[in-house]
């Protein structure tokens, strides 16, 4: 599970705007958010953890650790500020910290024990920054310097503060200002030469020098291809240079330190398939002879130093004795090793100072290049490997498992020579073997009882200082002292008294130029930041209280403050100032609008108001709007007035009968169309402003009970749908194509809950298919609705397949079909 760890500028200098329009932290955070979607192509990428580290001091630089989660990533990135130095080297210290802080709890350095290549955690830090000059409380620095001291437990037991699966690369912003007019360079990107560069090259890594956005899109897609799951050695040639091969030419032959010599190069660590976790047998020793009266460790170096040998070897495979296998980094050692072509033979690998009695130590693996000749590959054998496996081979084809007096002999003094923390490995590789009891279990691994004790130790207080940081990461800095911003009432401040201006004006001749009034709840609780920490707020109330030694000085800042002569006038917030807003705030404006002046009431009070909905102020309120006569048709009367010569308005009469407002209600008779409809429903609650002969001819139809006679309806009304609406409100006629829109609307509606309850009946089980008809039979529409609903019942049916009644639907549909050849129309199935 690789982590990413982004180390981003938030230094003043960050904000330079490129000629892009765009601010250096803007183009880094779009840069974070490009490589998380490049690196989301790779199925691995699924157990990738993202940490979020910024130039401030420990813990608030640390905006996303171990625990914080993908969207507390995203949305501190998103809420970076550039305000502060660029204090790098401390950043980067703090980065390898908070990488190293859970390495002792889990002993995946196994510190004194050897190197286990497959205990790793890999590790990039991405620094994304703009290469000016470090600059820092203490000055401006021209080289980068990491703090020596750090809080970190056990951070003593390596010289640097970096480890061997942890590598730094950096993007080095130098997009200028104005665009530039030469085309850009193609082919790679350069390294820059900024102070984080020997600090890349150190750790395994490289600096981008980036000039364009293009070829910043360039070093994200080569970074991703960097997250390999490796360790970084450092490979040094020791003794003379190989013989040249025959068929090369005596002038190619070069003397002198040549770039193989010396390669700090990456060792590819593959997980295992099956487990995804990597799996090896044999460690890299250390560089000391284990002391077990030593009462500490002494400090290891990051990167091992293996030095290889150039004298050709046999390459020696057992079977069943384990080996490592890593591939090699491509470097100028592997482009020189298969220029060679000699799959068969080998360089063996060593450490200084692993051996009791030698100082280069004894070979504990060899590189050869493989088979194909198109990588070169590291073999981790057991230590002093030539010695160990004739005894082994011998052990499994000579002996047979039965070792003899000579050949005990020979394995104790191989034991002697070996380092004792190889004892582990050596008793795993014998079980496999088949020979679990060659070694005794009282031998010692080599570390004394003091350093033991030390590293558990160490361990708790890891663990400690663990959960302690992790507390601390989210919580907010503190704000730096300063001086509060009082307000002192709503009133009137003296400086911007009309009087005052005028009298100031008479005894200078001009009048002051004088500051906007701050708003006193926008700065409510606001603070002055202190260039001087030490200066304290100067609040005389008393003349008398002010200092003799100070008294000049206080009386010109009076004199200054109340007559504001000095050059630049403070304002509140100028035109540009009120327009910048964070970006988190641009959606608040509810806050905008409780801060806003109450509007003024509207001059027709009569018009629909409009809504102050955020992002379409142009949206009316529809409660005041005008409605259709349709829509005012079907939903019945918004005025209710009382209607003349109403029998039911007498006390003690009967109920109140509403007349129905739609034919389609009243099935026994079809509706007929007015005559005359009228142009525009009267909207008037007075009386005389009715039609008189129509009120006359409403008043002869009513009888005594309030009732009208079907065969004398009004104009306009035939078969019990009146065209009238009641409740003392005025006649109101219905446009045929409202009408029919009306009509139609009814119709689906009924449809609608016609197919619902035929529908339930289709789901049901059995064959009893009685009631389904019933329905069918109560549909409403043309004869083109009532063949398109009955095809939509027969593939429902099918859906469930209902033979039986797919068979008698298809009749009742060829049924419909012949009567509609007879018929030209058809009221009713």
């Amino acid at each position: 599970m690789p982590v990413l760890l982004f180390l981003i500028d938030t230094s003043a200098s960050m904000n330079q705007r490129t000629h892009l329009g765009t601010t250096y932290l803007d183009i880094a955070k779009g840069a974070v958010e490009t490589f998380m979607k490049l690196r989301g192509r790779d199925p691995a990428s699924r157990g990738d953890r993202y940490m979020l580290v910024n130039f401030e001091d420990v813990p608030f630089g640390i905006k996303a650790g171990w625990k914080e989660s993908h969207a507390t990533f995203m949305t501190e990135l998103r809420n970076l500020q550039a305000t502060g130095l660029t204090t790098i080297g401390q950043s980067l210290r703090n980065a390898f910290d908070l990488l190293n802080l859970n390495r002792l709890v889990t002993g995946i350095d196994n510190y004194g024990q050897g190197r286990n290549p497959f205990f790793l955690e890999p590790a990039i830090i991405i620094a994304i920054t703009d290469g000016n000059k470090l600059t820092s409380s203490g000055g401006v620095q021209d080289e980068l310097h990491l703090p020596l001291t750090t809080p970190l437990p056990g951070s003593e037991l390596t010289k640097e503060p970096f480890r061997w699966d942890q590598r730094l690369f950096a993007l080095v912003l130098r997009i200028s200002g104005n665009a530039s007019v030469e085309p850009e360079p193609l082919g790679g990107v350069p390294s820059d030469d900024s102070p984080i560069t020997p600090m890349c090259e150190v750790t395994g890594g490289r600096s981008y020098s980036v000039f364009s956005q293009r070829m910043l899109n360039q070093c994200l897609e080569s970074l991703v291809q960097k997250i390999q799951s490796g360790v970084v050695i450092n490979f040094e040639k020791t003794g003379p240079d190989p013989p040249p091969l025959e068929d090369t030419p005596a002038e190619v032959v070069k003397s002198g330190p040549q770039p193989w010599h010396c390669c700090h190069k990456l060792i590819y660590v593959r997980p295992n398939p099956k487990t995804g976790v990597p799996i090896g047998h044999w460690p890299i020793p250390e560089a000391f002879w284990p002391d077990q009266n030593s009462p500490t460790l002494p400090p290891r170096s990051a990167h091992p130093h293996v030095r290889f040998s150039c004298v050709d070897a046999e390459p020696m495979v057992i079977d069943k004795v384990p080996f490592d296998k890593y591939e090699l980094e491509p470097s100028p050692l592997t482009q020189y090793i298969l220029e060679r072509k000699s799959p068969h033979t080998c360089w063996q690998v060593f450490v200084c100072n692993s051996a009791k009695y030698s100082d280069l130590g004894q070979p504990f693996g060899y590189l050869k290049a493989s088979t194909a000749l198109n990588c070169v590959n590291l073999f981790v054998m057991p230590y002093n490997y030539p010695v160990l496996l004739p005894l082994l081979d011998d052990l499994i084809k000579v002996h047979k498992f039965k070792p003899t007096i000579k050949w005990r002999q020979s394995f104790e003094n191989y034991l002697k020579t070996m380092p004792p923390y190889y004892i582990g490995s050596l008793r795993k590789a014998l079980r496999i073997m088949g020979a679990p009891n060659l070694l005794a279990d009282n031998l010692e691994y080599g570390l004394s009882y003091s350093v033991v004790s030390y590293l558990k130790k160490l361990s708790q207080q890891t663990k400690i200082e663990y959960d302690r940081l992790i507390a601390l990461i989210g919580k907010k800095q503190p704000p730096e002292p300063g001086l509060k911003v009082r307000w002192r009432g709503g009133s009137i401040s003296l400086a911007q008294r009309r009087d005052f201006i005028q009298q100031l004006q008479n005894l200078t001749g001009e009048a002051p130029a004088l500051p906007m009034e701050l708003n006193p709840k926008e700065f409510q609780g606001f603070h002055l930041a202190l260039l001087n920490k030490s200066l304290k707020p100067q609040s005389f109330r008393n003349p008398y209280d002010i200092p003799r030694s100070h008294l000049l000085d206080q009386l010109s800042r009076m004199r200054r403050n109340l007559l504001n002569t000095s050059v630049c006038t403070v304002r509140g917030h100028d035109s540009d100032q009120l327009h910048s807003v964070p970006i988190a705030q641009m959606g608040n404006y509810q806050d905008f609008l409780k801060a806003a002046p109450q509007p003024l009431r509207d001059a027709d009070p009569e018009q629909p108001k409009r809504l102050h909905t955020f992002g379409n102020p142009f949206k009316l309120d529809k409660k005041g709007m005008m409605i259709d006569e349709a829509d005012e048709f079907v939903t019945g009367p918004q005025n209710k007035g009382k209607r003349p010569g109403d029998s039911n308005n007498v006390p003690g009469g009967g109920p109140k009968r509403r007349r129905c407002m739609s034919p389609l209600l009243r099935l026994g008779r079809a509706y007929t169309p007015p005559v005359s409809p009228s142009a525009s429903p009267r909207h008037s609650e007075n009386h005389t402003a009715a039609d008189p002969q129509v009120m006359r001819h409403r008043d002869e139809d009513e009888d005594e009970n309030g009732q009208t006679h079907p065969s004398e309806l009004p104009l306009g009304s035939e078969g019990g749908a009146e065209m009238v609406l009641m409740d003392d409100q005025v006649q109101h006629y219905i446009t045929p194509s409202a009408l029919k829109k009306h009509i139609h609307t009814e119709t689906t509606k009924v449809n609608n809950e016609l197919r619902s309850l035929i529908t339930k009946e289709i789901r049901k089980p059995g064959r009893h298919y009685e009631k389904i008809f019933l329905l069918l039979k109560q549909i409403q529409g043309t004869l083109d609705t009532r063949l398109i609903f009955l095809q939509n019942i027969i593939k429902e049916a099918a859906r469930f397949k209902k033979r039986v009644l797919i068979e008698q639907l298809e009749n009742f549909l060829e049924e419909i079909h012949n009567r509609a050849t007879n018929m030209n129309h058809v009221d009713t199935f």
